[in-house]
C-alpha cells in the first residue's frame, strides 16, 4: 500500500503539480527529520527555536503567495499544501508561518510602499527579519473593531498607546503591524472602525515591550505574548499608507485563515497516520488492535472526516485561484476543518488508551493546540454568524 493512500483516500494529491508536489515533499522531509525528533521537548520547554526562521524561509514557507522582492510566488494550492505539511509536525509551528507571511507580509504587500515592500519583504521571506500582526486586545478579540489603541498625531509622527493581547512572535519581532485608531483619517469618527490604521512599528523603540504569556496548555510550541505600548513614537513613513478601516486587517485575516483551513489538516493526517500504525502493532487478546470492529470504525469515522475536510480545502483552492473565493466560504473551511481536526485528534486519543496522554505520541498536542487553533482569527461561533449573515442577508452582528 502507497505510504500516503492510508492518508488520502480519495487520492486528492495524486493529480498536485510538480511545483506543488516538491514543495510538499521538501517540507514533508524537513518536518520528519528536523521538526518532530525535538518536538517532545519544545513541548515540555514551550520554546521556538529561531533558527526554524531561516530554514522556513528556504522551503518558502514565508509570504508564499506573494511574488517579487524575494518570495515564492506560488499559487494557492502550493500554498495550502505547504500549511498543511507544517501543521503535520505541529499547529505553532504552521502559525509561526502564518503570522509572519500571510499577516505581516500580506499587509505591507498590500497595503504598504514601494519603499516599505523593498525594504521589509525580501529579508520577512528569507526569515532574516521577523515581524508579528498587532489586531488582538485583552477585551477585543471577537469585536475588533472596538479596538482602543490610539495613534495620535503629532508633527510629523504618531503616538501609539495601548495593550494587544495573544499576539504570536510578537517577543521576537523586529517589527510589529500595529493595528490602532487614528486621530487623523477624513471623514471618520475617532471611535469607529473606519478610523484604524496600521503602522510598522519598530520593536526596538522606547515603549514597546512584550512579553510571553505564561501557562498556555496550547500552542506551547509557539511565541504568544501580550504587547504595551507607552506612547511609542513612530515617524510618518511607518504608516501603511492604504491600511485605512477594519476591512484592511481583516484582508489579511483571511489569507491566513485560508492556511488554517488547509494547515488543520496536517494536524488530523498526523493523528491518523499514528493511530492506525499504533493499532496495528498493538496487540489486545492476542489479537492486532486494529482487528476488532470498534477500533474499525473509529479508523474509519476518522478517515472519513479526513477526506471531507481535504475535499473542502481543495474546492477552496480552486475557487482561490479563479480569484472568485469570497470571506464565508473561507469561514465555512475554517471552522468546519478545524471541527472535524479536533475530532480526529480526540478519536485518535481514545485509541491510544492510557499512552494517548504521553507527549511520545502526537494526537493529545495536536488535540489541546486545535483548542487553540479553534479559538483565533475567529471562533467557530463568529464564522458561523459570517455564513448566516451570507445565507439570510441579515447581520446578526451589531
Amino acid at each position: 500500500m502507497d505510504d500516503l493512500h492510508p492518508l488520502d483516500l480519495l487520492e486528492i494529491d495524486t493529480d498536485l503539480p510538480a511545483v506543488t508536489q516538491d514543495a510538499r515533499d521538501r517540507t514533508r522531509s524537513w518536518v520528519d527529520e528536523e521538526f518532530l525528533p525535538r518536538a517532545a521537548d519544545l513541548w515540555r520547554s514551550g520554546t521556538f527555536p529561531q533558527e526554524f526562521f531561516e530554514a522556513l524561509g528556504k522551503l518558502g514557507a514565508f509570504g508564499t503567495s506573494i511574488s517579487g522582492w524575494g518570495c515564492p510566488g506560488h499559487d494557492a494550492l502550493t500554498y495550502g499544501v505547504l500549511m498543511r505539511e507544517l501543521e503535520r509536525g505541529d499547529s505553532g509551528l504552521r502559525t509561526s508561518a502564518s503570522v509572519q507571511g500571510a499577516l505581516v507580509m500580506t499587509a505591507i504587500e498590500r497595503f504598504g510602499t514601494d519603499a516599505q515592500r523593498d525594504q521589509f519583504l525580501p529579508v520577512m521571506a528569507a526569515g532574516k527579519h521577523l515581524g508579528c500582526f498587532a489586531l488582538s486586545e485583552p477585551l477585543h478579540g471577537s469585536d475588533p473593531g472596538g479596538l482602543t489603541t490610539t495613534a495620535r498625531k503629532q508633527g510629523n509622527h504618531y503616538l501609539l498607546a495601548g495593550e494587544k493581547m495573544w499576539i504570536g512572535n510578537a517577543t521576537i519581532a523586529n517589527t510589529a503591524v500595529v493595528w490602532a485608531k487614528a486621530d487623523d483619517v477624513p471623514d471618520a469618527e475617532p471611535q469607529s472602525s473606519q478610523a484604524i490604521r496600521g503602522f510598522l512599528v519598530d520593536t526596538a523603540l522606547p515603549g514597546y515591550q512584550a512579553e510571553l504569556i505564561e501557562g498556555r496548555m496550547s500552542l506551547r510550541i509557539g511565541l504568544t505574548a501580550r504587547i504595551h505600548l507607552d506612547n511609542v513614537r513612530v515617524p510618518e513613513s511607518a504608516v501603511l499608507p492604504q491600511a485605512v478601516g477594519l476591512k484592511t486587517a481583516l484582508a489579511c485575516l483571511d489569507q491566513a485563515r485560508y492556511g488554517i483551513a488547509w494547515g488543520s489538516i496536517g494536524a488530523a493526517m498526523a493523528c491518523l497516520d499514528e493511530v492506525r500504525q499504533y493499532t496495528l502493532q498493538r496487540k489486545v487478546f492476542g489479537r492486532p488492535l486494529a482487528s476488532f470492529q470498534l477500533t474499525q470504525d473509529k479508523l474509519v469515522e476518522m478517515a472519513s472526516e479526513l477526506s471531507s475536510a481535504q475535499l473542502l480545502a481543495r474546492r477552496i483552492a480552486e475557487l482561490k485561484l479563479a480569484g472568485t473565493l469570497r470571506t464565508d466560504q473561507i469561514s465555512m473551511a475554517k471552522y468546519r476543518n478545524v471541527e472535524a481536526a479536533s475530532r480526529i485528534a480526540r478519536l485518535g486519543r481514545e485509541l491510544l488508551g492510557a499512552a494517548g496522554i504521553l507527549d511520545e505520541h502526537v494526537c493529545f498536542r495536536h488535540l489541546c493546540n486545535l483548542e487553540s487553533v479553534a479559538t483565533y482569527e475567529g471562533t467557530r461561533d463568529i464564522h458561523r454568524l459570517v455564513l448566516g449573515r451570507a445565507l439570510t442577508g441579515l447581520s446578526a452582528f451589531r
